[in-house]
């Protein structure tokens, strides 16, 4: 398959070569995908749309270090992460990608606070400076003040928030996000859109979003659709019914 690489002149931020994913199904062998070719340049901000069961999410979790391919090689710049053992891949993650998922996964007994701090605590930070970053951040996404409260006493739009927060603590280049509006209603996915595009912004960062919203999709700078193995660059397709959900609600989050 063709790289999808729009901007020649850019600097890649994330390569794959020939990626491909297969696993066992009981006796049967299913292909996920097959010699799949992708560059997404630094900057960017990209949407992967398709069909349940596409493979968006096993391709995320690629990408993110989370899972390893059957075959093909992924690169973050000039760095090849594919063949890296389990101890240099988890460091690669902690430093360089955040995540960000539909299901929030905080801890609901921890704090707001202390659910940011984790990904600085794990790579060896002390509190005080954990503490101080994690407030920093949960400032970005207007959330300092909750930052005492357990993350179970949070509402839905303030715990996606805190995911966020915790995502880009670590002051990652790369920011993974798989459904991040999905559990969400309408009005609180339409801010938490718009915060993704500020973070975005104000983190210098690169971005790759799973999501079905193609209002969403459609404010990206790229369209990516995964559909039976085959990823193909759909910019510029969208109808002016996809693009009609811009974001009426000012910015204040929920």
């Amino acid at each position: 398959m063709e790289s999808l690489n729009p901007q020649s002149g850019d600097a890649v931020a994330i390569r794959t070569v020939a990626l491909t994913r297969r696993y066992l199904s009981g006796p049967s062998q299913i292909t996920v995908f097959a010699g799949l070719d992708l560059e997404i340049q630094q900057g960017e901000r990209v949407a992967l749309t398709g069909e349940s069961g596409a493979g968006k999410s096993t391709l995320l979790y690629l990408l993110g270090g989370l899972d390893r391919p059957s075959d093909g090689k992924i690169y973050f710049g000039d760095k090849e992460i594919t063949s890296l053992p389990d101890s240099e891949l988890a460091h690669f993650r902690n430093r360089t990608v955040g995540f960000v998922w539909q299901n929030h996964s905080l801890l609901p007994e921890f704090s707001a606070m202390e659910n940011v701090m984790m990904p600085l605590l794990i790579r060896g930070a002390g509190q005080e400076e954990a503490a101080e970053r994690s407030l920093a951040v949960l400032d970005e996404v207007a959330l300092r003040g909750r930052a005492e409260h357990r993350a179970g006493e949070l509402s839905g739009g303030e715990q996606q928030r805190v995911a966020l927060a915790r995502a880009l603590v670590g002051r990652p280049a790369v920011l993974l996000a798989d459904e991040p509006t999905g559990n969400l209603d309408f009005r609180t996915g339409e801010m938490i859109v718009s915060l993704l595009a500020d973070l975005h912004r104000a983190h210098t960062l690169t971005s790759l979003y799973v999501t079905h919203n193609l209002g969403f999709a459609a404010r990206c700078d790229r369209v990516l659709r995964l559909e039976k193995g085959v990823l193909a660059d759909e910019t510029g397709s969208a109808t002016p019914e996809t693009t009609s959900a811009s974001n009426n609600y000012g910015r204040g989050y929920v």
